[in-house]
């Protein structure tokens, strides 16, 4: 019966080491494309379209008005807090 168990014990372990050693194997994976750098001619392209790109955001306009569309049914004026707390009801003091 000790065997059985021990056996049992060994099973278990391997079928949890397999998972957790085939996650540590990493393939050789090259991320970054194998591709010819830019030309001069690609770069002064891409160059011309930044700067057009940052001028066409210069031109647009600034929002003043608040996108609240809930804005006119909120008022605008602070709560009114009561002037005197309110007291409990059977209380002595006055």
């Amino acid at each position: 019966m000790k065997i059985f168990g021990a056996v049992l014990v060994g099973a278990a372990v391997a079928l949890v080491a397999g998972p957790a050693a085939a996650q540590m194997q990493t393939p050789n994976i090259n991320l970054l494309s194998d591709l010819p750098s830019k030309t001069p001619e690609e770069r002064e392209q891409e160059a011309i379209k930044d700067k057009a790109y940052r001028e066409s955001l210069k031109k647009i306009p600034d929002a003043k008005a608040t996108n609240d569309p809930w804005g006119t049914v909120r008022s605008t004026e602070a709560p009114k807090t009561p002037a005197k707390p309110k007291t409990k009801t059977g209380s002595t003091s006055n």
